[in-house]
């Protein structure tokens, strides 16, 4: 069994004083140390050890690390290493087994004590080199937010968007330097936030607060039709929530969303939880650029967008825990691909309105079983001074479980 190597510390804003005795001699064992700049300042101005300073790609400073591999290496980082930290991408590819961790209180931990916040009744995300628009999916009334900060504007580009949201009376408040000397709290609302002397280390407190007839959107499948921009190549809203149903997403797991459309059934599946994943195939350009508003809009700006036809454009990506087909079954071979794609236990599921489609999906059917069912939804609209029943076009749905 290899012998721990490597030691990752996490460092509070009261430096090097505020470390336990464990921590202070992994650093002191080290033969080297890789931190920031800021981490790599704490040192001894008279220490002579090999230093690594993070560079960007950060996979090269990995590579640089594991070349290392046996040398005792101590890595210095901001707080809870595991904490949306780099312990999460060392951990990655180098087995625990081998690995040291000593965590400092994570910013989301300090916060709550400042603030008084259940750290199990919170929302956390980061927003440290991530799209902004990740909040999007985070937003709804009362919701208590902790944001890690990329900077010292990230707080007035958190207000901006929650005042476009309409949550313009969101409280925020922004935690500099948490732990140490120079600590401080700065609050405002959303609409009226104008704070810009701000610290670069800072976190983001939110409790998001709804304007007066602002219609919330849930997590759950089945968003407004009007949520979407689109040309018309839109799952309708009750035919989505029943396809997810179908899909049944799981934390963690892939799905393929061909034919994606304007991208409401792969959106959809990301937002039931941060850790799903999506790829979204669609030839059509016009429509690629509705995928891309909408994932942005609706937060899930990490949707991944293949500019492709089906089947040419599923060779090579990675393994699917499910696949939706909203559009183009007709094409020669796409099944095979799809159905040789997916892993063991996966679902697909397609989506057809004409009847060369269902001709397809009873070959489907066919050759590896599943269910077909068909689905009529009616909605109520105005005809004259009285309501009717307007129908909507049935859609054919065949799920399949692979074995």
């Amino acid at each position: 069994m290899m012998k721990k190597w490597l030691s990752i510390v996490g460092i509070g804003e009261d430096g090097l004083q505020g470390l336990s005795a464990i921590a202070r001699s992994l650093i002191d064992q080290a033969e080297v140390i890789v931190g920031g700049d800021r981490h790599l300042a704490m040192l001894h101005t008279n220490d002579q050890r090999e230093k690594l300073t993070w560079v960007s790609p950060i996979s090269a400073s990995v590579e640089e690390i594991i070349r290392r591999r046996n040398q005792p290496i101590c890595v210095l980082a901001s707080g809870d290493p595991m904490c949306f930290g780099i312990g999460v991408t060392l951990t990655r590819q180098i087995p625990i087994s081998e690995i040291t961790i000593i965590p400092a209180p994570s910013a989301f931990s300090l916060a709550c004590a400042r603030l008084g916040w259940s750290l199990t009744e919170v929302e956390t995300l980061s927003l440290c080199g991530r799209p902004p628009s990740v909040l999007q999916s985070y937003i709804y009334p009362k919701a208590k937010l902790l944001i890690l900060s990329e900077g010292k504007n990230t707080p007035a580009i958190v207000a901006e968007i929650l005042t476009k949201r309409g949550y313009g009376d969101s409280e925020i408040a922004v935690l500099e330097r948490m732990g140490g000397t120079q600590e401080r709290i700065v609050a405002g609302t959303a609409t009226s936030w104008n704070a810009t002397e701000l610290a670069d280390l800072n976190a983001i407190a939110v409790n998001c607060i709804a304007d007066a007839g602002v219609v919330p959107l849930p997590r759950l499948p089945g968003l407004p039709d009007d949520a979407y921009h689109h040309d018309g190549q839109l799952t309708k809203r009750e035919v989505r929530a029943i396809t997810l149903a179908a899909l049944a997403p799981i934390p963690g797991q892939l799905l393929w969303d061909v034919g994606a459309g304007c991208g409401s059934i792969s959106i959809e599946w990301m937002r039931t939880h941060p850790r799903c994943g999506a790829i979204a195939i669609e030839q059509n350009s016009s429509r690629l650029h509705y995928i891309a508003e909408n994932a942005t809009t609706l937060g899930t700006p990490n949707l991944q967008i293949i500019a492709d036809k089906a089947p040419h454009a599923l060779k090579d990506l990675p393994t699917p825990d499910a696949i939706f087909i909203g559009g183009g079954v007709t094409a020669e071979g796409l099944f095979d691909i799809c159905w040789e794609a997916l892993r063991p236990g996966g679902r697909l599921v397609a989506n057809v309105v004409t009847v060369e489609g269902e001709q397809t999906l009873f070959q489907w059917h066919q050759q590896v079983g599943g269910n077909l069912t068909r689905i009529a939804i009616q909605r109520a609209e105005p005809i004259g001074k009285f309501l009717g029943w307007r129908a909507m076009a049935p859609v054919t749905q065949w799920i399949a479980i692979k074995g």
